[in-house]
């Protein structure tokens, strides 16, 4: 049995017809690991989306945040700080260790950050989201087997945990309206808690991944 810190864990299950099993979604700043035969899903805009898994171990999950890192240190909400990537991946990953997963065994494919509406491009958050996610797998020496960051559109992202596979589609306008807008007015809001109207731009030599196909796996 999987013990999760219940207050940011996705509680939204149901059965998946198109794939025919059991499935999770997840909504900004959740995450859900598992050793299941599950599909996990979620909708990306400027967010991104973690999938972690130790096949030997044969446990897997995913999270799904909303701005890279500064959250509130001081702060006792957890659900809060899941909305940030700095503890959203520290959150997953000790989640993964405690249920068995050993860091030289991980393999991780990222997705999301993209710039989805054009009111939201000077805020630069989709590309933030993507260079932290980038940067901290980096860091923790976990290895990126695929990524599908950035760009114009958002995506529709399923993770299999005990295969690793994942699909994913990427939205049309009209497909991607309500849920997309939904996370960027939390994204906005976020920013106004914290008394900030502009995210400064920084560089960064991560590279940039691409995809011509509306729907693939990976």
């Amino acid at each position: 049995m999987i013990l999760m810190d219940m207050e940011s864990v996705a509680t939204r299950h149901y059965f998946d017809r198109e794939f025919g099993i059991s499935a999770v979604k997840l909504l900004p700043g959740e995450y859900y690991v598992t050793s299941r035969d599950l599909v996990l899903t979620t909708v990306l805009g400027s967010c991104v989306s973690a999938c972690v898994r130790d096949s030997t171990a044969g446990i897997g999950g995913m999270n799904h945040f909303m701005l890279p890192d500064n959250a509130d240190p001081t702060s006792r909400d957890k659900a809060a700080a899941m909305r940030y990537g700095e503890y959203a991946m520290e959150m997953l990953l000790n989640q993964l260790y405690k249920a068995g997963a050993r860091r030289e065994r991980l393999e991780a494919k990222v997705f999301g950050g993209g710039a989805v509406l054009a009111n939201m491009s000077m805020l630069n958050i989709g590309d933030r989201n993507a260079d932290f996610v980038l940067r901290y797998l980096n860091v923790e020496q976990i290895r990126i087997s695929a990524q599908d960051l950035r760009g114009k559109q958002a995506r529709r992202i399923n993770y299999f945990p005990e295969s690793g596979r994942v699909t994913l589609r990427k939205l049309q306008q009209q497909d991607k309206a309500l849920l997309v807008q939904q996370e960027q007015e939390l994204v906005q809001a976020l920013l106004k808690q914290r008394g900030r109207n502009k995210l400064e731009p920084f560089d960064t030599d991560a590279p940039r991944s691409r995809a011509n196909k509306s729907t693939w796996p990976v």
